[in-house]
């Protein structure tokens, strides 16, 4: 197993103070913010430097039903040979539903939600998980995500389903313990409980990071400091193994770097406390892992219907599922149109000048009824157009800019494509009104 030591996530936004940062062993990088052919000089210097880089995918969605997109696999492996990682890591979670399996229209949640802890669900991971490694040339690592929903009819705690994952299929677990504590905080799961059932030798490395609570529910922000409950778990998973990675993830709100000096100081003091308290009885070794059984056709579809209804009811209006907390549901539901607002912004983000103030009531009110289908570049242009279809904004300047933007980037010949264009897509949104 790799020792990968104290790490940060990098961003291209702190990258200079990363690269002056004493102590940082190595790094991670969202493995679809870079590219390849063409990656950035930072991250160069600092693998010349011998400083390890690992590619952090967000987007596979290997908890969902479908088999894992062999383009997106193919992507990750490039990123792993191109920045030389020993491996390679993703979210147990699923990003999309719907399509062909149900016979629905296609969603996008944009945003990293749980899968039921159940034996088709299970079955369906374990079948993704062992396709990605075979299409990988490292090993792969899955993490536990933050939720803010739970499931009902679960049939396993968090451990035990994480356990079985590692078992069958041997796969590595990149374990977050803000996200412990955010499930300790919005599901009343108890982290004791999880790290005392987890696999502790199949860890990859640690995930350390900040957030907020906000009429009792946390939220995982990655954009405020690290809490001393965070810190308290990642003390008591030092107690019982030591961990071969630790990393600090900020996203956004970037402080001064010596206040990230401080918090990764902070983090090895947890280290350091658990590392004093170690237990002598480990978890043994359960041998080589096995194989296990295939998933059946049946719990892909029982697992796809079950995540389209969940997914239809928080980004397109449909009813919530019996058995679900609405109230949770609810923000959940209003969390990821923020979401959206806020990364359509940084990926066009013409748009909140053009619009001014008025940009993010006018996106979110959108997003009630226009559900995102092919990711967020996409649905910058269709809420473009549909503020133009509605005759907004009512300032002339304002929609003339708005309509010479879209028209820069809905297609090689969008001025004699657009009447296509919109037919096209009032049929995909007669079909999601449905």
């Amino acid at each position: 197993m790799v020792r990968l030591g104290t790490g940060i996530g990098w961003r291209p936004e702190i990258a200079d103070a990363v690269e002056r940062m004493p102590g940082i062993d190595w790094v991670e990088v969202v493995a679809e913010n870079v590219c390849p052919g063409h990656l950035p000089e930072s991250l160069l210097r600092l693998r010349e430097r011998g400083v390890t880089v690992v590619p952090h995918g967000v987007s596979l969605g290997l908890g969902g039903a479908e088999r894992p997109d062999e383009g997106r696999l193919a992507d990750l492996a490039e990123r792993a040979a191109s920045l030389r990682s020993p491996l390679v890591t993703e979210h147990i979670a699923f990003v999309r539903a719907g399509g062909a399996m149900t016979g629905s229209p296609r969603l996008e949640a944009g945003h990293l939600l749980p899968v039921p802890r159940t034996r088709d669900a299970l079955d369906v991971l374990c079948e993704n998980v062992r396709i990605a490694q075979d299409a990988l040339p490292v090993p792969l690592a899955v993490e536990n995500i933050a939720a803010l929903i739970s499931w009902p009819g679960e049939e396993m705690t968090e451990g035990q389903f994480l356990y079985e994952l590692a078992d069958r299929t041997g796969v590595r677990l990149l374990i977050d313990v803000a996200n412990l504590h955010t499930n300790h905080v919005n599901r009343g799961e108890d982290p004791a409980r999880a790290l005392a059932e987890l696999p502790l030798e199949a860890i990859a490395y640690v995930h350390v990071a900040g957030g907020f609570e906000r009429d009792g529910v946390w939220h995982d922000s990655h954009a405020h400091p690290v809490p001393r409950p965070v810190l308290d778990i990642l003390a008591d998973l030092a107690s019982r193994i030591s961990p071969p990675g630790v990393l600090l993830e900020r996203d956004e709100n970037f402080p001064e770097p010596a206040e990230l000096e401080r918090e990764l100081e902070a983090v090895r003091g947890a280290l350091e406390q658990g590392g004093r308290a170690r237990r002598a009885v480990r978890v043994a070794a359960a041998g080589a892992p096995s194989p296990g059984e295939g998933c059946g056709a049946d719990s892909r579809q029982r697992l796809a219907l079950a995540q389209t209804a969940v997914l239809s009811a928080l980004v397109a209006g449909t009813p919530v599922p019996d058995g679900f907390d609405r109230v949770r549901m609810g923000v959940q539901a209003r969390a990821l149109a923020a979401k959206r607002a806020d990364v359509v912004a940084k990926v066009a983000p013409e748009l909140p000048v053009i619009l001014g103030r008025e940009y993010r009531a006018a996106f979110l009110a959108y997003a009630q009824g226009w559900p995102m289908t092919g990711g967020y570049r996409l649905d910058a242009l269709d809420f473009v157009e549909q503020l133009l279809l509605d005759g907004r904004p009512k300032d002339a300047r304002a929609r003339r800019e708005l309509r010479e933007w879209w028209l820069d980037r809905s297609g090689p010949k969008p001025r004699s494509r657009r009447p296509a264009v919109r037919l096209a897509r009032a049929a995909r949104r007669v079909l999601l009104r449905r």
